[in-house]
């Protein structure tokens, strides 16, 4: 709930150490990110090239840094800001910002394997947001209102779409802010997939479960319109935070408390101009708005492709036939701003996704069963959503249930999950191939496998559809399945790898451990 700052909050500013212990980098919005990732090798790169956001913009990246479980070849590389985009002078669109867990890491501050750790802190430790006034607002530097008859988004900002297949022009990174029609400081925030469908409107696709859609019904039902603020162009710690989900975060929680849990400082929110709901103050860019009552459109209305756009789980999705209107009211923007994208399917999902439900799973793990959960890693394979894998260290034969009974909690505490390996803590949960090694010589399938039929899952994935699975009745519906690597406490003498002497490798390759010579 935003608030004046709190006395009792530890307050730091960047480059302090933070109260959990990692450093805050300097970073309090996106072009600070940017300049911060300038300083860092092959983490960051430009281009003036003319590049068409249909279509092309997307498949270049797919080539420079997108990797995720987008379609090979592609790879983990740098974020990239594309500066000269065609039909839209002085645009300038970046995708990819956290497409990779070591970028994360230097924007974030926490160590590449602590992120989920450092997420769970930050969940422990919230900081709520605070209102400014406009003139410490940079979003409202510009501002082009819906009712002057020249206003048309789709020639103000630059949209991309990711393929050929997808429904139209989409904003993929746009964090949208509501609260409930009866209690403005009940406030959610939820990056959903925004298709533009005309001069001053756009479709918003809801997963089952949102709160935001909660509000929306709720404001549909008294007939009215709920008030909306789109903002894309963000400190990371926003969007990262932004994308904890139940029972991590209730019904009632406020994720950008997150974000000011992750930088000691609080998220500043401004009042819109032209609807009753706040901004993201040091925002690239602000789309204001309200979704209709009673009103849907089908997303591919003006393309007819029957496709939506790629989704996370790899494939391109298919277009919603009905879906809530958002009426745009104005659109604010700093001076020359950014327009922030990702390509749906990417790495940058798996960090959006991942980071939370690894600290969403510690945090119930480390409450249910303390010091037997050492670590999680969502997957890229899953999206982030999927797969997650947990280390644990048995310290005695009980442990040997309670591991089982921590891929349990796991699964109840993100309901989109579909499957979980458990390994020892030997095994490096980062390393596929050593998660695989574990699966080969400490799995045996009809021992090992636990099936959970049945369940909730997720939507966007294809195998579970009654189509795919007649046992399914409803889309979303799945059986989970538990997958233990680890060996039963009584042979642990048994399975002990083999030891290597410990050595100081950089003074024989010192180039490969970044040391000079």
């Amino acid at each position: 709930m935003p608030q004046k700052r709190p006395t009792s909050y530890h307050v730091v500013k960047p480059g302090d150490p933070h109260p959990q212990g990692w450093t805050v980098p300097p970073v309090n919005d996106l072009r600070s990110a940017i300049e911060l990732l300038k300083t860092l090798p092959g983490q960051y790169l430009e281009t003036d090239r003319e590049t068409d956001p249909k279509d092309e913009l997307a498949g270049v990246y797919r080539y420079i840094g997108a990797g995720g479980t987008v379609m090979r070849p592609t790879r983990i590389g740098p974020a990239m800001t594309f500066n000269n985009i065609k039909g839209y002078p002085g645009s300038r669109v970046l995708v990819g910002l956290l497409a990779s867990r070591e970028r994360v890491s230097a924007l974030l501050g926490a160590p590449v394997r602590e992120l989920g750790i450092q997420m769970a802190e930050a969940r422990k430790n919230v900081t709520p947001p605070v209102v400014v006034d406009a003139k410490d607002a940079p979003c409202q530097e510009v501002v082009y209102r819906a009712d002057d008859p020249d206003f048309d988004l789709r020639k103000i900002l630059p949209a991309p779409t990711n393929t050929t297949e997808d429904a139209g022009p989409y904003f993929c990174l746009g964090l949208v802010l509501g609260s409930d029609p009866d209690d403005r400081d009940n406030v959610d925030v939820t990056i959903h997939r925004l298709c533009v469908q005309g001069r001053d409107e756009l479709s918003i696709f809801f997963a089952p479960g949102r709160h935001i859609d909660a509000f929306r019904q709720k404001a549909e039902a008294a007939g009215k319109p709920l008030a909306v603020s789109i903002n894309m162009g963000l400190d990371p710690a926003i969007h990262i935070g932004a994308t904890f989900e139940a029972p991590t975060t209730p019904f009632g929680f406020d994720e950008l408390s997150v974000a000011g849990g992750l930088r000691g400082q609080p998220v500043e929110l401004v009042e819109c101009l032209t609807i009753e709901q706040r901004a993201i103050a040091r925002a690239e860019i602000v789309i204001e708005g309200e979704i209709l009552p009673d009103v849907r459109v089908a997303e591919d209305q003006n393309t007819k492709t029957g496709k939506a756009m790629p989704e996370f789980p790899g494939y391109t999705g298919d277009a919603n036939p009905s879906l809530p209107v958002i009426k745009v009211k104005a659109i604010t923007t700093r001076k020359n701003p950014i327009l922030q994208t990702l390509v749906g399917p990417g790495e940058e999902h798996v960090s959006l996704a991942g980071i939370p439900t690894e600290a969403s799973i510690h945090i119930e793990c480390q409450d249910a069963l303390p010091g037997l959960v050492q670590n999680v890693y969502a997957h890229s394979a899953g999206g982030g959503k999927f797969l997650a894998v947990l280390q644990v260290k048995k310290r005695n034969d009980g442990d040997d249930g309670m591991t089982k009974q921590a891929a349990l909690i796991a699964l109840a505490v993100y309901r989109e999950l579909k499957n979980v390996i458990l390994v020892d803590d030997d095994v490096d949960l980062f390393d596929t191939d050593d998660v695989l090694w574990a699966m080969q010589t400490r799995f045996s399938g009809d021992l090992d496998t636990i099936f959970v039929p049945g369940v909730a899952g997720h939507v966007l994935d294809p195998s579970q559809t009654p189509l795919y699975d007649p046992r399914v009745t409803a889309k979303g519906t799945t059986t989970k399945t538990i997958f233990d690597c680890t060996v039963p406490f009584h042979l642990k003498e048994h399975f002990i790898r083999a030891q290597f002497k410990e050595v100081d490798p950089s003074l024989w390759a010192p180039s490969l451990f970044g040391k000079s010579a």
